[in-house]
């Protein structure tokens, strides 16, 4: 399922608590195509606490508590990294990270907690949700099958990547233009990992989120850079990456579109992808201002492939939300290409 519709997921689980009609959620996928964020991206949206559990760093008296004696009773500290309304929030996700790395002794642990939201005493406030991940056993990561009661207590969602999904987000968090372009250019890209080779580096959502850092640690260090980029992604993606950032140098005047002077569009494709990308980035500094948002619209129409001008109106959507649609020049250009939509 692509993460947008994941987020969906979550958001629903998470208001579905005040209702009562919460399930536990299980996100599954390969290492680095995001399941920790979207889980993030939920909290952020709704402004509540995350407690961020790792079974795989625990042993299970970490979540049990420790025993101590009351009287003639045993009676178990409750762990303060457990959800409490009085410190992180009457509502709140409870994500328990790296579940299928735990070995069984400490998911076992996590039985009680999961489906029936309580350890001994302690119980997970009502209006918290909960959400695990972990990678498959055929990722090549440190993986435990997990145990059929276990998995029964959740239900279960596979993780896909998705470019126009990881292309909202990384405008959203101002990810570097000329890696989005690449990856709008090469996306096959965005994720290209083969556990049977087992590589240390390699192309995932994440590693490209690390060569955005070192496209700017060492954007002013031409001998570091190519390096930089290839033990983020990959020697064959860092190569390609550093190959199209020094093609970039014949782009038109992204300023002057936004102005709304005539430029010529290049007919290289990757340029293309290169300058749509500048463009939505240019679009987002300029959010409420209409003239450039028309005046980029208006180069939607320049494009020799009308697609690639539907994919830049389309970025400007995912980007600035329903803002776009009152711009004037929005109507104009959606006529022209309705053919491409309805087709």
């Amino acid at each position: 399922m692509r993460p947008a519709h994941i987020t969906a997921v979550i958001e629903q689980e998470f208001s579905s608590t005040q209702q009562g009609y919460h399930t536990p959620v299980m996100l599954w996928g390969p290492p680095g195509v995001g399941k920790s964020q979207i889980v993030a991206q939920v909290a952020e949206n709704h402004e509540v606490a995350i407690v961020d559990i790792r079974l795989s760093q625990m042993e299970p008296s970490d979540l049990r508590g420790i025993p101590f004696k009351n009287d003639h009773k045993v009676e178990w500290a409750i762990p303060a990294m457990l959800p409490d309304a009085a410190v992180h929030g009457a509502a709140g996700l409870l994500f328990i990270d790296e579940i299928t790395s735990a070995p069984p002794s400490v998911s076992a642990a996590a039985y009680q907690l999961i489906l029936d939201r309580r350890l001994g005493d302690y119980r997970v406030p009502d209006h918290w949700a909960i959400v695990a991940a972990g990678n498959r056993q055929g990722d090549r990561g440190v993986t435990y099958s997990m145990p059929s009661p276990l998995a029964n207590r959740f239900s279960h969602y596979e993780v896909d990547v998705n470019l126009d999904d990881w292309a909202g987000w990384a405008y959203r968090h101002n990810i570097d233009e000329r890696i989005i372009a690449f990856l709008r250019f090469r996306p096959d890209l965005l994720f290209d990992f083969n556990p049977e080779h087992n590589p240390v580096a390699f192309p995932s959502p994440r590693s490209w989120e690390f060569a955005h850092r070192a496209l700017h640690k060492f954007s002013d260090q031409p001998l570091l850079l190519p390096g930089g980029l290839e033990a983020c992604v990959g020697k064959a993606a860092g190569v390609e990456v550093f190959a199209f950032i020094q093609s970039l140098e014949n782009l038109p005047d992204i300023d002057a579109i936004a102005s709304g002077e005539s430029q010529a569009c290049p007919d290289e494709i990757d340029l293309q992808y290169a300058i749509a990308t500048a463009l939505v980035t240019r679009a987002l500094r300029a959010s409420g201002d209409t003239a450039i948002l028309g005046n980029i619209i208006d180069y939607a129409n320049v494009f020799k492939q009308r697609e690639m001008g539907v994919m830049l109106v389309a970025d400007l959507q995912r980007a600035l939300g329903a803002e776009l649609f009152a711009v004037p020049q929005f109507a104009d250009w959606a006529e022209k290409i309705g053919d491409i939509l309805v087709y």
